[in-house]
């Protein structure tokens, strides 16, 4: 081996150490240091980013095989198996958009290989554009946004004296100050669980088809719905019941199997929005990433079947309140408080502020979490910053942590119970 390759051997070594992890990702990893590993019976997973995958009182059948046709050792299309797409569409429109004049087809859908893929196919095909984010947010969308240089990230940051709220008004203000070409969102917001909805996500699109500007609305907890907003029924929401022509308006929603559906290890996952921004999404994933696993989309077509949505759904809401009920409940009872309860996901993002040093700090909160075999993610992940252009250290969040409700109740139950005996520990 030359001097030279050798020399250079560092900095490679160093350039992959620069690779930024998110939230859960840099949690688990540090967790796995202490020997957890997925399934381990002694640990408690509340950083989990995934719903219980398992049997669910009243759920569908769990998927247990998947049967490969000989064609499906192919390449899939791009944009998915056609199939996929019709059915996608079908739901759509049977769920949200029954008596509507303009109805979603084939052509508005785009099938990914998950939701990262899709996230980064759409920002890819934006071009030059100034897109706005909200803090908090979903942690991955810090690096998604530092590494498309065409898109300039517009922070807009959510006022805790105003209960996080953000009106159409807000968004109108924002728009015209900031030049904003597209908004991305998570709808419910991971990690504090607020809903834009109804009547108030009616108006939002009227704002963005107004302004020309497109709403990029990550709706993977969409059916984890436990305060609808007015002019909404059921437990299933979506900005595609707002939209008036499904090809004008600049409405762009991703979805899939992950969260909604409780099949995160699938991949599988969708755009839906206007044909052009298809195309374009088409565009961007023949270079990006190429495309999902034929055999798995087509498994999932079966999925889109409205009545058995409609009743995972069902036994979603059934299982998953049990859940919320008594995390809020132990979160309250152990000192710790929350700005504003979540109307969706199956997150807490609770305030440590009144607990004793050094409990007061996510980050310290967390590694002493790690001591009682919990997970659990610091708040500062959620400071979405792209560039680090802002100081960790200066962040809003660095008093709170996200504590999930996604595991089995009885493992919910056992890690609140940890941080009790923790928490008791220092007081």
């Amino acid at each position: 081996m030359s001097t030279e390759s050798k020399a250079s051997k560092p900095e490679i070594l160093q350039a992959f150490r620069r690779v930024p992890r998110t939230g859960v990702i840099f949690v688990t990893n540090e967790a796995s240091r202490r020997g957890y590993h997925a399934g381990h019976p002694e640990w408690c997973n509340l950083g989990q980013g995934m719903p219980e995958t398992g049997e669910i009182e009243g759920a569908t059948p769990r998927a247990e095989a998947v049967t490969i046709d000989p064609g499906d050792h192919e390449y899939a299309p791009v944009s998915g198996l056609w199939e996929l797409r019709e059915a996608v569409a079908s739901l759509y429109n049977h769920l949200y958009r029954r008596g509507m004049p303009s109805q979603y087809s084939a052509e508005n859908v785009s099938i990914s290989g998950g939701g990262r893929a899709a996230l980064t196919r759409v920002v890819a095909s934006l071009g030059h554009a100034n897109l706005g984010h909200f803090l908090p947010d979903y942690t991955a969308y810090e690096e998604l946004l530092d590494i498309f240089r065409l898109v300039t990230p517009i922070p807009i940051l959510l006022s805790r004296e105003q209960a996080y709220s953000f009106s159409s008004e807000d968004l109108e203000r924002e728009l015209q100050g900031r030049g904003l070409g597209a908004l991305l969102m998570s709808n419910p917001n991971n990690p504090m669980g607020k809903l834009v909805s109804g009547h108030d996500m009616a108006r939002w699109v009227g704002v963005a088809r107004r302004y020309d500007c497109t709403l990029l609305l990550d709706e993977f907890y969409s059916h984890y719905i436990w305060r609808p907003g007015p002019g909404e029924s059921g437990s299933m929401v979506s900005a595609a019941r707002w939209v008036e022509d499904v090809n004008k308006d600049p409405v762009v929603i991703l979805d899939g199997l992950t969260k909604n559906w409780r099949y995160p290890g699938w991949r599988v996952t969708w755009t839906v929005g206007p044909r052009k921004v298809i195309e374009a999404a088409e565009s961007a994933g023949s270079f990006l990433d190429g495309g999902g696993s034929k055999p798995l989309q087509r498994a999932a077509v079966p999925l889109m079947d409205p009545v058995l949505v409609e009743q995972e759904t069902a036994a979603i809401r059934k299982a998953f309140l049990k859940k919320r009920e008594l995390t809020l409940r132990r979160v309250y009872e152990l000192g710790m408080t929350i700005d504003r309860e979540p109307d969706g996901t199956f997150y807490a993002f609770v305030s440590l502020q009144d607990l004793p040093s050094p409990l007061s700090d996510g980050m310290d909160f967390f590694r002493h979490a790690l001591d009682h075999k919990v997970i659990c993610v610091p708040g500062v992940f959620f400071d979405v910053n792209p560039g680090r252009r802002r100081a960790r250290a200066l962040s809003r969040f660095h008093q709170r942590v996200r504590l999930s409700f996604g595991p089995g109740y009885e493992e919910v139950e056992r890690g609140l119970d940890r941080l009790e005996g923790m928490i008791g520990g220092f007081g």
